[in-house]
């Protein structure tokens, strides 16, 4: 058997390596721990979290900083230690175990396994003694280790239906491709769980849900109805005064424990900064408003100063995630005291401790999380508001910061690239595109292997882990985005031998994509539990944004294989039924799909008129409108609708509306194209 010792010392994840010291004998995730399990005949102890998750690092103080606690676990188990963020597959798929054991699930994630890697039990966090009605860690590890040895056909009989569990939860759900009546049951079913008085979805704790409100505000845009357009515009105003908003250093936080967004889980993931930007910009393209555009202005300074990792070719792509903690304690880098605001405050204390409801009580734990109370004052008075809370950041960045997580991870750095792309023509910031443009080149140079495929995670200079489906149809997004926004084919034709190489690679058995790829050597269970979702999370599913790529893709070339590809993957998943809502980004593919209008911008790209029509396509408060500058539409396939469109007399560019194969009369107006553009209707 090989010698057994914490071996994460190696390892380039932050999450890992902060149990690198542990007196557990960690493993990494792959081939090397699973056989040295199988040669054990131990059962595996599968701890898995994240280098910002406040529980994950309870326990890890309370159990496995605790040399008792280690010896226990280094004797029963081969102890297998996973970042989630760098294996989210391995993450999903015993997820998606726990979940079948009836318990709800959340890291950190603990799971016993056979040696052979199959599950049969599991929870999530546990105390080192008995309290709310749980057994302590201790107990748990001895009572599990005792049923493996003794009871061999249970542990057996557990890992079989598991198994089979998580075969069904991979399967395919084929239907009909999803029709209109389907996404306005499944817009109907969402609007019902929302909450009319503090936004987001009812109850605590409260997440930000970023894909079901996109979801919810295009299909607005297609019905008219107002409802989903007014419950995102909500959402993102309750947020945004609320304190899960950093209102001194910008970005939101992962979500809040109380049903009105005060108290925030005070770790900033870069994935919700990027979709809750994306929808900060599409709200403000529908109606401008100054608090959307101070926000999505804060949020992007806070991604530019802070989370920058680390450059390559003068291009820098963007960090994971910040913790919770410092010194110790959850959101203490953020909180203040009455005492702490009048000393650095002075004279003007007042005035901002009234709109920031700090009381000498305050309003958390005897500290004060700063919050707007107080609605917009005149430009004096916020003048004065915008110079305490620099101040006070300042007097913040005195403080020990919390842990930063500044791997890349491809994924959800092209969520960021997408929103900046977006926001960049909204909120009128070509420097914001330049930024999105420079991550784009990072992520190409840095995590794209031979084969062509991108990479999922990079740290410390090199790969840590293989690429996944969402990396690539992200990736794919993201260049689609760029290529809308620029008009350079580049980054089309990165975007065609992305989604070719997602059906090299990840397609098979079936019209959709599964999430790890055909050559994937250390993912357990067999091909029938190969993991394979079109739910989404609090990120987008794979299959959902393959669905959104592939359609865009046919949009934009006119190429008949997108489209086939495209309703592939939307039929797979269509005969979910009413299970359909818990796809919002599938079904809003289906929608760009079938209902896209693709402007094509006619004349000299370079031209300030092209120009013109092109922006007012960019600033479109639609998700479903696809922008093509063909430069002469003699150059685009002979049955694209605006094939051998011309110009104007006397004009140098012209846009022409198209939709379901049939394009408008010619408009020069670039007010003429945003009034059409929010009608969702073609010119007539």
């Amino acid at each position: 058997m090989a010698d057994m010792a914490n071996r994460l010392r190696q390892e380039t994840s932050p999450y890992l390596l902060q149990h690198a010291d542990n007196p557990v004998a960690w493993q990494p995730w792959g081939a090397a721990a699973l056989r040295a399990a199988r040669e054990a005949g131990k059962p595996i102890l599968l701890s898995v979290g994240y280098a910002a998750c406040h529980w994950c690092h309870v326990m890890a103080h309370e159990s496995f900083e605790d040399p008792a606690t280690a010896a226990l676990m280094n004797d029963l188990y081969v102890c297998i230690k996973v970042d989630r963020e760098e294996r989210p597959d391995i993450d999903h798929l015993y997820m998606a175990a726990l979940h079948a054991l009836g318990e709800q699930g959340g890291w950190p994630l603990t799971m016993f396994l056979t040696p052979d890697g199959e599950p049969f039990w599991g929870g999530t966090y546990f105390p080192p003694e008995p309290r709310w009605g749980r057994p302590s860690f201790r107990q748990v590890l001895r009572g599990v280790a005792e049923a493996f040895a003794a009871q061999p056909a249970a542990v057996q009989q557990n890992a079989g239906a598991l198994r089979q569990a998580l075969a069904a939860v991979a399967a395919e759900h084929p239907g009909d491709l999803p029709d209109p009546a389907t996404l306005d049951r499944a817009a109907a079913a969402l609007l019902r769980l929302t909450d009319p008085e503090h936004g987001g979805l009812r109850g605590a704790p409260k997440f930000p849900n970023p894909p079901i409100f996109r979801f919810l505000w295009q299909n607005a845009c297609r019905t008219g109805d107002p409802a989903g357009l007014a419950a995102t515009r909500l959402l993102l105003r309750r947020m945004a005064l609320g304190g899960i908003c950093d209102h001194l250093g910008g970005g939101f936080a992962r979500y809040a424990t109380d049903a009105e967004w005060l108290v925030p889980h005070f770790e900033k993931m870069l994935y919700d900064n990027a979709q809750l930007l994306d929808l900060l910009a599409l709200a403000q393209a529908a109606a401008p408003e100054t608090l959307f555009a101070a926000r999505a202005a804060e949020t992007v300074g806070w991604l530019l100063r802070d989370m920058q990792a680390a450059a390559q070719d003068g291009c820098a792509a963007f960090a994971a995630s910040e913790d919770a903690d410092s010194e110790g304690e959850e959101g203490r880098f953020y909180v203040w005291t009455a005492a702490e605001i009048d000393a650095a405050l002075g004279p003007h204390s007042a005035a901002f401790k009234a709109a920031y409801d700090v009381t000498p009580a305050g309003n958390w734990e005897g500290k004060t999380i700063l919050r707007r109370l107080a609605p917009p004052a005149d430009p004096a008075q916020e003048s004065l508001l915008a110079d305490a809370r620099a101040r006070l950041l300042a007097r913040r960045a005195a403080r020990p910061r919390p842990g930063r997580d500044d791997k890349v991870l491809a994924d959800w750095n092209a969520l960021m690239i997408a929103a900046l792309a977006r926001a960049a023509a909204v909120f009128g910031r070509p420097d914001w595109l330049a930024r999105a443009a420079a991550a784009y080149r990072f992520i190409q140079a840095a995590l794209r292997v031979p084969d062509g495929r991108i990479a999922h995670a990079w740290r410390a200079g090199r790969i840590a882990a293989a690429g996944l489906l969402d990396d690539q149809a992200g990736m794919a997004r993201a260049a689609l985005a760029l290529f809308e926004a620029t008009g350079e084919a580049r980054y089309r034709d990165d975007a065609i031998a992305l989604a070719e190489g997602a059906g090299r690679w990840f397609a098979g058995g079936g019209d959709s994509y599964f999430t790890t790829a055909s050559d994937a050597a250390d993912v357990p269970l067999g091909p029938a539990a190969r993991p394979r979702s079109a739910a989404d999370n609090a990120t987008p599913a794979g299959n959902g944004l393959m669905a959104e790529v592939l359609a865009r893709l046919y949009h934009l070339t006119g190429d008949p294989r997108w489209r086939a590809q495209a309703e592939g993957v939307l039929r797979a998943f269509a005969g979910l039924g009413e299970r359909l809502s818990a796809c919002p980004t599938l079904l809003a593919a289906a929608d760009l799909l079938a209902e896209a209008t693709v402007v094509v911008v006619i004349g000299a790209p370079a031209a300030p008129a092209a120009r013109a029509l092109a922006e007012a396509v960019l600033g479109s408060p639609d998700p479903a409108v696809c922008l093509l500058r063909a430069g002469d539409a003699a150059a685009l396939p002979q049955d694209h609708p605006a094939y051998g469109k011309t110009l104007p007399p006397g004009q140098d560019a012209a846009a022409y509306l198209c939709r379901g194969n049939v394009c408008g009369l010619p408009l020069t107006d670039p007010a003429a194209v945003a009034a059409q553009l929010r009608a969702r209707r073609p010119a007539a």
